[in-house]
């Protein structure tokens, strides 16, 4: 299966643009899922001749698994003499809606599609999205390691100790089942096929955009397909004032070429809300396969340097912005408003960090090898 996350600044339209994406596959004759929020796109992009809609609604997602663990735990919570919620009570909390993408894209990853467009939420938000699956099951497995399940023999100790049943099966029980429904989303985010289109408006913080866009899918190793400048006016108008707006978009669509490729979608003069609307525009099909995200690789140059370097490609990044934290067998990378704990790879969990720098939109980190964990060489 072919998936495009769409995602870019608020304001950009880049719900639009995922919904033209998604209807102009589906008449090409491609089997086609579009995952949104957007109650227009849903509606513009439906219909005869259209990819099958999947409107997310977090609201009633974050009720639903409230009250789902809300039965689960019921025994416990009348033990303590808690109050049950009642559904009509329960309003989402602050990033409860990052959930609700994630259960919709682990129900489409089910199914049997060619193509996935899922409408995902502003920029930062999206990027924080997709790193979700991978640092909740890192919290899992420091939080209820699976190793330390098999001590049952000392289960019948513990609980006459704190003189209550502890109800550690059902516990593990929970969190194997997490993480397996989080490796679903995360093997999607992962897979070969899966790329993220930025949707942009040409202006002064588009060049902004795409460079923390850059910056924060190279951390989390995603590949990023061709920019989408979006509402691109015509370059010609007997309106001064409009030539004037259209000459400085090129200005900034200039500099978004530089980056890289761009697809230039028009502004049609009103807000896309019909098919036909959606088909003007056309918004371009995405590759067969996308490029994939560059490596991370460790070179030995312990023979000149006596020390072995990491690679970090990291186009975007500044140096102000940037962290680096070594911390056991991970390492803490941060990168602006973007962070990720990564374990090192296993020749690196014997050395030491002697020193990191960026040049090139690479970050390079140097590592000394402990003579007490390297073997001796004559």
């Amino acid at each position: 299966m072919r998936t495009l996350l769409v995602t870019g600044p608020g304001g950009a339209g880049r719900s639009t643009v995922a919904a033209a994406t998604a209807l102009g596959a589906a008449r090409e004759g491609r089997k086609v899922l579009l995952l949104t929020a957007d109650p227009a796109g849903a509606l513009a992009a439906g219909g005869d001749g259209g990819p099958a809609v999947h409107r997310l609604d977090p609201a009633a997602h974050f009720r639903g698994e409230v009250l789902a663990l809300q039965s689960h735990a019921a025994s416990a919570l009348e033990l303590l003499g808690a109050a049950p919620l009642d559904d009509d009570e329960l309003t989402p909390l602050p990033g409860s809606a990052h959930f609700a993408y994630l259960a919709a894209l682990r129900e489409a990853a089910r199914g049997d599609w060619d193509l996935l467009v899922a409408d995902l939420p502003p920029l930062r938000e999206a990027i924080a999205l997709l790193a979700l699956p991978e640092q909740l099951r890192r919290y899992l497995r420091r939080l209820l390691p699976p190793e330390r399940q098999a001590a049952r023999a000392l289960r019948p100790m513990l609980a006459q100790l704190a003189g209550v049943p502890l109800p550690v099966d059902g516990l593990y029980e929970a969190a194997a089942r997490r993480d397996a429904e989080l490796a679903a989303v995360q093997d999607l985010i992962d897979a070969p096929g899966t790329s993220v289109r930025l949707v942009v408006e040409p202006g002064p913080a588009a060049a902004d955009a795409l460079r923390t866009a850059r910056a924060g899918l190279a951390l989390h190793r995603l590949a990023l397909d061709p920019v989408v400048a979006n509402r691109v006016l015509p370059t010609t108008s007997p309106d001064p004032w409009l030539a004037a707006l259209a000459a400085r978009q090129q200005t900034h669509l200039k500099e978004l070429y530089e980056d890289g490729a761009v697809h230039e979608v028009p502004h049609l003069g009103r807000d896309p809300r019909t098919p036909d609307d959606l088909a003007l525009l056309g918004a371009p099909a995405p590759a067969a396969a996308p490029a994939p995200a560059p490596e991370w690789p460790v070179e030995d140059h312990r023979g000149t340097d006596g020390v072995l370097v990491w690679r970090v490609p990291l186009p975007g990044a500044a140096k102000p912005d940037l962290g680096l934290v070594r911390r056991g067998d991970e390492l803490v990378l941060t990168v602006g408003p973007f962070r990720r704990v990564t374990p090192l790879p296993s020749a690196l969990r014997r050395c030491a960090v002697a020193g990191a720098a960026l040049r090139d939109g690479e970050l390079r980190v140097r590592f000394a090898p402990d003579p007490g964990l390297w073997p001796r060489t004559p």
